[in-house]
């Protein structure tokens, strides 16, 4: 059985192509075929660029959100805490946008309740930055929906021509039949494997953007808070969090009368 197999080896390396694989079926289904397979491919690029890239904008967002709870609220003012922020980061703009809505509010002229005034002008500053995390992800749908059928469609087209020329050759037996069918097969292999990482990509991405979009709106509603109370509700940092628990522990156990250690009083 070895000796077979080096001998088929031997005679496919003296051919010097293989006569069945994916280069033959381009060839086979000729220039419908090949556009097919170009178009797959790049559809598989373009879904790992958006993959990676909208990994890289929500990591970035994420961090944010750790510096933010870290020493965003331990400042004295907005101000002061979008200091320490990053320039361009989200929660920087959403600070920025809700200081700008407050400075605005001063110069209208019509009756408008401050609240719904700062409220709709952080909602719109929450869902620019929620639309730019989600560009992207209408193409990973398309691809996910649409490349099965893409290269269904150049199976078909490859199936149709290889049968063709088989019939035009009078040819009909098993191996004249079985290879250009099964290399025109490949085609609907391709459309799958670049349907399968898309779909994956798609809901991945969804679920840390709902996820981002939770944390923009808590701090959304926070800043609110802020702006509307005129600094004198904001929630409560870490380390101030932290005192309550640790003058608790400092403070010492007082005995009553009839416990271990206590004296008891006279009636």
């Amino acid at each position: 059985m070895l000796t077979t197999i080096l001998a088929a080896g031997a005679a496919a390396a003296k051919g010097g192509e293989s006569p069945y694989g994916l280069t033959q079926a381009l060839k086979e289904g000729g220039l419908i075929s090949q556009s097919v397979f170009t178009i797959l491919v790049l559809m598989l690029f373009v879904s790992l660029y958006i993959l990676f890239t909208k990994l890289f904008e929500q990591q970035k967002i994420i961090n944010q959100a750790k510096r933010v709870r870290a020493s965003f609220w331990s400042s004295s003012n907005l101000r002061e805490g979008a200091a320490k922020l990053e320039k361009n980061s989200a929660y920087r703009q959403i600070v920025d946008d809700g200081l700008e809505a407050q400075e605005q509010y001063k110069l209208l002229t019509d009756p408008v309740e401050a609240h719904d005034w700062l409220h709709g002008s952080l909602a719109r500053s929450e869902g620019s930055i929620n639309s730019a995390l989600g560009g992207g992800l209408a193409f990973l749908a398309t691809v996910g929906a649409t490349s099965p059928f893409i290269g269904l469609f150049g199976t078909v087209i490859g199936i149709y021509r290889a049968l063709i020329k088989i019939g035009s050759a009078g040819q009909a037996s098993i191996d004249a039949v079985a290879g250009p069918v099964g290399e025109a097969l490949i085609m609907t292999a391709l459309g799958l494997v670049v349907a399968v990482p898309a779909v994956l990509a798609f809901n991945f991405l969804q679920r840390r953007n709902k996820a981002i979009a939770e944390n923009l709106n808590a701090f959304s509603n926070d800043v609110l808070g802020y702006l509307a109370s005129d600094g004198r509700v904001k929630p409560a940092t870490a380390a101030a969090a932290k005192k309550p628990a640790v003058a608790a522990a400092a403070k010492p156990a007082t005995t009553t009368a009839g416990q271990t250690g206590g004296a008891p009083t006279r009636p």
